[in-house]
């Protein structure tokens, strides 16, 4: 019997709203993004999420964000092309 494969996945929330991201997000980067943001009175922070779609944030120094990571089933469509958009938790079920 083969071992199933699997892949990290990265979630984001923001002021409770959750964002998984896709697999190719840098995620130092949007940390770092992120803290630069909080250093102004508001930035709209980019990200693709699972699914392929783009989300754009407004980071104030009021945002509340937590990143955690957990260990899921492969997806070979998670790929972080915006020009493959699929149903993200939609297709789930």
């Amino acid at each position: 019997m083969s071992e199933a494969k699997t892949m990290i996945r990265t979630e984001v929330t923001i002021d409770g709203a959750s964002f998984l991201l896709s697999q190719d997000q840098d995620v130092g980067d949007l940390r770092r993004r992120i803290e630069n943001a909080v250093e102004t009175a508001g930035t709209f922070v980019d990200m693709t999420v699972v699914g392929n779609r783009s989300v754009s944030v407004l980071v104030t120094p009021r945002t509340h964000v937590t990143i955690s990571v957990a260990t899921v089933a492969y997806d070979s469509r998670d790929t972080g092309d915006l020009e493959f958009p699929y149903g993200g938790y939609y297709d789930l079920v």
